[in-house]
């Protein structure tokens, strides 16, 4: 049983890693791209628009995360 855990655990740190949004959104977005090839029409597009939209998301609660940080920290 132990080495179940410690494969599921590999598989989620594997998949998810350190930001579950980014994980979501692409599970999201293939989910998107399925539905849309489907019903038929072309979905090449989606993949790329979802990483633009995901890569811009991550960046600005990255950089708020940073520019929050340096508010905290006092300048010596």
């Amino acid at each position: 049983m132990r080495y179940i855990g410690a494969f599921l655990r590999f598989w989620y740190d594997f998949i998810v890693g350190d930001d579950w949004v980014i994980a979501l959104g692409v599970l999201i977005a293939l989910g998107l791209t399925a539905l849309i090839a489907d019903r038929g029409v072309t979905a090449w597009w989606v993949m790329p628009v979802a990483v633009i939209a995901l890569l811009a998301t991550s960046l600005r609660r990255a950089l708020r995360e940073s520019s929050s940080d340096r508010a905290e920290r006092p300048e010596p």
